[in-house]
């Protein structure tokens, strides 16, 4: 009997479950799919929105399906769509066009919404954003930031996140002059201590932007900018907002389901309604942190096995993060627990910081095991200590040359060359794609670039491996 699926929302995790159960069940035989999205758009890699803006990238390639994907899929995809209430008794959603659609199984991947701060005269009577005031969530963000950024107006960034920092080094790169505000004490305070957000400052800063650390926006004035909380000015005819999100709750509280910061799932991905699961940013699993591709993407194949049948004893137990900043001319890497200090009972902790060259190496040990650490303007290091992240094996016992990256995971010669790495070597985080899965394609007939990203999916969550991908692609070309 084929079980009726329906995922609310065609995002990043809604479009990857859709693909991960056609993936197991490609003629629609087990499980008849039906994805419902409220952007007008296909799915695309919201990642990837900074390189839109820094005009790296064009709109059409950060596409995740095509115009016939539906189709070829057998799924009925519905974009431009908006549900309105779950009834749970029925087995029924109601669409704000009048239509329903009944369910066996529901899945939210309903993600989140970027917040607004309460900053006088930033959003209108409605909530929504006042003229010259964006946000930078989605693809139609990107045309509102790129039509509202005059060549050489000055912008202010609300925010400095990753996505705020990508925003404004993407509106840098286009000449705009960018000031990022940012009420915490130091950038990126989720994943970076001071030390490494003040050399990440000043690296930004030889790059164009300028920094209000620690104060917070008061009042914003069209044409003239905003009024910080120490009394100053930021000069802005465009105000960018990167001020984090909130989970998109309101369908799952509506509907009576256990919400707390996001929709609440066991490892099955299930609500509180055994025939509702939730996945990406709009799940709370206490496994995982939200607004981050690659949990979600672990949570859809978890899901899509459950669904389908592939593997019912599949669970989600969880994801080790790694945190990349894409900003061009800028290399960072921070994962697991960042935040420890030196003198921390039971962790041996390193720090080498070099402000001059925009670089600073943090390293966490505990019991012979990468913990954490904070990478900036060392690639070899971050390449090498993210595979002992990756793989939790014992480090190599000179930490010293960890950090600096001339301790090399085991069985291999060379940080850099393709042919020295080991065939498990995770080369895209994102897809848990290895180095070996990438030759097995290759010998498969995937030769390309592009044609191993078809075949492995590497290089489509966050695009950082993209230049790994192409080494080994070279490599494997000239070899064979």
């Amino acid at each position: 009997m084929t079980r009726r699926v329906v995922v609310v929302g065609y995002g990043m995790a809604g479009a990857r479950l859709a693909d991960e159960i056609r993936a197991r069940d490609p003629h629609g035989e087990r499980v008849s799919l039906t994805v419902i999205g409220a952007e007008r758009h296909a799915a695309y890699n919201r990642i990837l929105l900074s390189a839109i803006v820094a005009g790296t990238m064009r709109p059409e390639l950060v596409r995740l399906h095509d115009e016939e994907w539906a189709s070829a899929h057998g799924i009925d995809l519905r974009t431009g769509a908006d549900v309105t209430r779950i009834d749970r008794a029925a087995r029924l959603l109601h669409l704000a066009d009048g239509s329903t659609v009944d369910y066996d199984a529901l899945v939210l991947a309903t993600g989140s919404r970027p917040w607004l701060p309460p900053v006088e005269g930033l959003t209108l009577d409605d909530g929504s954003p006042s003229p010259g005031v964006v946000t930078f969530r989605t693809l139609d963000d990107c045309d509102r930031i790129l039509a509202g950024a005059r060549a050489g107006a000055p912008v202010a960034v609300l925010g400095g996140g990753l996505l705020g920092l990508e925003a404004a080094r993407g509106l840098a790169g286009r000449g705009q002059l960018v000031t990022v505000v940012h009420p915490a004490g130091h950038l990126m305070e989720r994943q970076l201590d001071s030390g490494a957000g003040q050399v990440l400052a000043r690296a930004l800063g030889e790059l164009g932007i300028d920094f209000r650390v620690g104060t917070g926006a008061a009042r914003y004035v069209p044409g003239d900018g905003l009024k910080l909380d120490d009394g100053s000015t930021v000069p802005a005819d465009l105000v960018v907002v990167s001020a984090g999100v909130r989970p998109a709750t309101a369908l799952a509280e509506d509907a009576g389901l256990i919400v707390d910061r996001g929709v609440v799932v066991d490892d099955a991905l299930r609500t509180s309604d055994g025939r509702i699961h939730a996945i990406g940013d709009c799940a709370q699993h206490p496994g995982t942190v939200s607004g981050l591709v690659e949990p979600a993407w672990q949570q859809a194949a978890a899901l899509a096995d459950l669904l389908t049948g592939n593997d019912v004893s599949a669970r989600y137990r969880g994801t080790n993060v790694v945190t990349k900043l894409k900003a061009r001319g800028i290399e960072l890497t921070a994962l697991g627990d960042a935040h420890t200090e030196v003198g921390d009972p039971g962790a041996e902790v390193l720090c080498l910081t070099d402000p001059s060259r925009g670089r600073y190496a943090k390293l966490v040990v505990r019991s012979d095991r990468v913990t954490g650490a904070i990478l900036l303007g060392v690639p070899d290091a971050a390449a090498t200590i993210t595979h002992y992240f990756d793989r939790g094996v014992p480090v190599a016992g000179d930490r010293l040359a960890l950090l600096l990256g001339r301790a090399l995971p085991s069985g291999a010669t060379s940080a850099t060359s393709p042919a020295d790495l080991p065939a498990a070597a995770v080369v895209c985080r994102c897809n848990s794609v290895t180095k070996g899965r990438l030759v097995e394609a290759f010998r498969a007939g995937a030769t390309k670039t592009a044609e191993l990203a078809s075949a492995t999916k590497a290089t489509t969550g966050c695009g950082s491996c993209r230049d790994a991908v192409c080494g080994i692609a070279d490599w494997l070309a000239e070899t064979s």
